[in-house]
């Protein structure tokens, strides 16, 4: 492998793709969850897991990206979902809406600004309206996979929770390697996972 070819990957970039590009079938669900972003592909993902009767409810999470302190903008698809978007789950509501979604299916975790709380904020929310999560769905870009999934199951530590992934930026499992912008965005997730875990999985050992 070089930087001009994309070739198949060898042992290193096979297990790096294994950890992170996570993806499970479907199954059903009491709630299905789709962390702060600003793809409608994700909502649209969760919309259609709704409508094949994957799950009653839906929880869009994220206020907006605790980086710029307002919600980023659309990145795809603006000419359909072109409304002034105050947060990261007004957006998502709205394109559930518009993908066959009723209002009533819908609960907005409006508060996180990054993925840890949208886990935990969505734990809290469904623990205040008396939801039960035995089984969950992440429906979130393909290369945060493994560390959303890290940090729901942290949250949700009795229910199973699987991913229903979207690939985003261009960046799927079979190509992150091919350019510098996927091995940037492929192992920043390696280095999120090990730095930002330390003391949730401590506490999720009870150590």
């Amino acid at each position: 492998m070089n930087g001009n070819t994309c070739e198949k990957p060898d042992r290193i970039i096979a297990d790096i793709t294994e950890y992170i590009f996570v993806s499970d079938p479907p199954s059903p669900a009491d709630v299905i969850f789709v962390p702060g972003g600003v793809f409608a592909s994700l909502a649209e993902r969760a919309a259609e897991l709704y409508r094949q009767g994957m799950a009653p409810k839906i929880m869009p999470a994220g206020r907006y990206s605790v980086k710029i302190g307002k919600f980023a903008g659309v990145l795809d698809k603006p000419e359909i979902y072109s409304g002034d978007y105050a947060t990261e789950c007004e957006f998502y509501t709205d394109v559930l809406l518009k993908n066959g979604v009723p209002a009533s299916a819908v609960i907005c975790e409006d508060r996180s600004m990054h993925t840890r709380d949208n886990a935990f904020f969505s734990r809290e929310l469904c623990d205040s309206l008396g939801i039960k999560v035995k089984r969950g769905i992440i429906c979130c870009m393909s290369f945060h996979a493994r560390r959303c999934l890290t940090l729901y199951k942290m949250a949700f530590p009795d229910a199973e929770i699987l991913v229903s992934p979207v690939d985003c930026y261009g960046i799927t499992r079979d190509t992150w390697f091919c350019s510098a912008y996927g091995v940037e965005r492929v192992t920043g997730e390696i280095a999120r996972c090990g730095s930002q875990f330390v003391d949730d999985i401590k506490n999720y050992l009870g150590l």
